[in-house]
């Protein structure tokens, strides 16, 4: 009886760790489970989108549904970029898009600075206004504005109508993101003789990599996306990506294969970019939601 009194002490951390993996395992199935949950269907309604691109038209109307293609067939992305011009448009989507984001940097990038600097949070919501507000709703002025400037149905009239979507985004990031770095390092290069500008340069924006990279590419991938404005705006030589999916679209008979390529050629580009960025995303994102890091 001694010795069993003896042992039973020498047992109770060894239950702790086994209760204790218990729940780190229980909490890694749980956190599993949700994240399946959430991401499955845009996983299923992805992977049967890559379905109906890479059969005909035979197997995308058949009943009971065919899953796998037999044999898969790259027909429908061959009549996609033979009839609908998808090489142009591909081209204008990089070129609004690139442009819109770059000079959204040029913009947000110091805004999002001063703003954290001054603390001028009221500020940072009349930004989000223009973010927040639907796209229709400055559709007629814009049109109007670039009608009187001769302007309508150009890639310019674009990129300037897409920084209503990149410039908000990349001030609010940048402003959440500088208000993290240690304003001692900044003060010390003031002290040393330093500008404004020249510690906005040379110290601060260095720090901000993080933050810089997640902005870009969030403001590329919500511009990339947008459909009103490349489809009220642009011509049949300017629209983008998205407005010139809404051109595979027939009277005739809703065609599943050409539709779905065409879906894919837009969403392939932004997929592989956030594959192959995500790690940068996730540090930017995490280092910005920490006050005082």
């Amino acid at each position: 009886m001694a010795d069993a009194a003896a042992l039973a002490p020498s047992r109770i951390p060894a239950a702790r760790a086994a209760v204790s993996r218990v729940r780190r395992i229980a909490r890694k199935a749980a956190f599993a489970f949700a994240v399946a949950v959430i991401v499955s269907p845009a996983i299923l309604v992805f992977l049967w989108m890559l379905s109906l691109s890479l059969k005909n038209e035979l197997d995308n109307l058949a009943y009971p549904p065919v899953f796998f293609p037999r044999p898969p067939t790259l027909a429908n992305f061959a009549h996609v970029f033979a009839d609908n011009s998808m090489g142009l448009y591909f081209l204008n989507s990089l070129i609004v898009s690139g442009f819109a984001t770059l000079i959204a940097l040029a913009v947000g990038v110091p805004a999002g600075y001063g703003i954290a600097r001054l603390a001028a949070h009221r500020t940072t919501v009349l930004i989000l206004i223009a973010r927040m507000t639907p796209a229709l709703s400055f559709l007629i002025p814009l049109f109007t504005l670039f009608q009187f400037l001769g302007l309508n149905n150009t890639r310019t009239a674009l990129v300037v109508t897409h920084l209503v979507i990149t410039v908000p985004i990349v001030v609010y990031i940048m402003a959440g993101y500088f208000e993290t770095l240690p304003r001692e390092l900044e003060e010390a290069a003031l002290i040393d003789g330093g500008s404004v500008w020249t510690t906005f340069r040379y110290v601060a924006l260095p720090l901000a990599r993080p933050g810089v990279v997640v902005g870009t590419i969030l403001a590329f991938i919500f511009s990339w996306n947008n459909f009103i404005f490349g489809a009220v705006l642009g011509s049949r030589a300017t629209r983008t990506l998205p407005a010139a999916v809404y051109n595979v679209l027939t009277f005739e008979q809703l065609a599943w294969g050409p539709l779905a390529a065409a879906a894919i050629v837009v969403t392939l580009p932004v997929l592989v970019l956030t594959i192959f960025i995500q790690k940068e995303i996730v540090a930017g994102i995490t280092h910005g939601g920490v006050k005082g890091g």
